[in-house]
């Protein structure tokens, strides 16, 4: 028993680290931009870019609809 919670919370930990936010196949971002966290909504998908803009997704067309700026 002890011995599976240490696999569990391995992959875990191996999971989370991974440098890759995991994106929708519907979702093609533009040129450049790097995905940080991917949130999802009941008709749009909303991204977290590094480069600190907030990418707005169509859920249906994968189509942009808004982009924000966020302030440093």
């Amino acid at each position: 028993m002890i011995g599976g919670l240490v696999v569990i919370i391995s992959l875990l930990v191996i999971r989370l680290q991974a440098g890759d936010a995991p994106l929708p196949a519907e979702i093609a971002l533009p040129d450049g931009v790097e995905a940080e966290a991917v949130t999802l909504g009941r008709d749009w998908i909303a991204i977290v870019s590094r480069d600190n803009r907030i990418l707005i997704f169509d859920r249906e067309t994968g189509d942009l609809r808004q982009e924000v700026q966020m302030n440093n």
